[in-house]
């Protein structure tokens, strides 16, 4: 049987390593992007590949969408508005993306039948503390009057739309939940703290870190998180479950900017900065987030393999290649 997978946001940052390692386990890839946050140079190296195919266009657009899921065995559903930094400044173009876009996607699913995994974010557990955070957790979050919580509205909007089409229609969704994502080609223009940091180590510039520095997070390696999305498709009887992916390594964002400026030997210093001033007045953070992975380790036996060190190099070289 053909094996064709959809990437929404496939030439974005994840889409496109997922895309490379669809290609590697025997695929066909169309992905769909509109190329508001995706780039070209992400899967320039993919297009010769008889196997792959790029079409630019929004998940918001029915007759598209429709036409490329009837065409396809299976949908990763990536498309979407990411990054604090672009929620805080484009909340309600986010709103739409997110939640519009989903709905067609699942709405497709529906209608040809077909597998889809919903990536979803560990934005949804919000203010929680609580650790390491379970699927079954709750959400604390804080006024839906401020952007911050906005992301993490949608996304919960999203879970509960593929949970409610396999639930009610038989749609074969399921639904990860994304901690830290970060390697090669990830962008630091929308908030992403990782490569924003190596930016400015290497260019010797002042690291700077929101808020006290003392809030903690563990990140893991795309190639780890690609890995597990492909595997988690291909098993059977994942129907309607939530997943979370990510790493149990915690670290806290001071520390990181202190990883990054030895692992890169930089002369740069730390600066604080406060949340108002590099998001918004009334900007609430969360202390911690740390994933509790038995269930997906249970199931595919998932593990990350990527050390932090290993993951800053990593994007150190890619990042001194440019």
């Amino acid at each position: 049987m053909k094996m064709r997978a959809l990437i929404t946001g496939g030439a974005g940052f994840i889409g496109s390593h997922l895309a490379e390692g669809l290609l590697e386990n025997g695929y066909e890839v169309c992905i769909l992007d509109d190329l508001s946050t995706g780039r070209l140079e992400n899967v320039r190296h993919l297009q010769n590949n008889p196997k792959f195919e790029l079409v630019i266009g929004t998940v918001l657009s029915e007759s598209l969408v429709d036409k490329l899921v009837e065409q396809s065995s299976c949908v990763f559903h990536l498309a979407a508005a990411v990054g604090v930094e672009l929620i805080v400044k484009k909340p309600l173009e986010s709103l739409t993306t997110n939640i519009k876009g989903s709905e067609i996607v699942l709405e497709m699913a529906n209608r040809y039948r077909k597998k889809i995994l919903i990536t979803s974010t560990s934005e949804i557990y919000g203010k929680n503390t609580n650790g390491p955070l379970k699927e079954t957790d709750d959400r604390i979050l804080g006024s839906p009057l401020k952007a911050r919580w906005s992301y993490s509205t949608a996304k919960a909007v999203d879970e509960m739309l593929a949970y409610v089409y396999w639930k009610e229609k038989g749609v074969p969704s399921l639904i990860v939940r994304l901690f830290n994502t970060v390697g090669p080609r990830q962008t630091g223009a929308y908030g992403m703290v990782v490569p924003r940091f190596v930016e400015q180590a290497l260019k010797n510039k002042n690291i700077t870190v929101y808020g006290t520095g003392k809030q903690t997070r563990c990140f893991i390696h795309v190639k780890d998180v690609t890995s597990a999305l492909i595997k988690l498709v291909g098993v059977p009887n994942t129907e309607g479950e939530v997943f979370n992916i990510g790493s149990q390594e915690e670290i806290s964002i001071e520390d990181l900017a202190k990883e990054i400026i030895k692992l890169t030997k930089s002369k740069s210093k730390i600066m604080h900065i406060p949340y108002e001033k590099a998001y918004e007045e009334g900007f609430e953070d969360m202390q911690r987030r740390v994933p509790d992975t038995s269930k997906i380790n249970k199931l595919i036996g998932f593990k990350p393999t990527y050390k932090l060190s290993e993951i800053v190099m990593d994007i150190v070289r890619y990042a001194k290649a440019k």
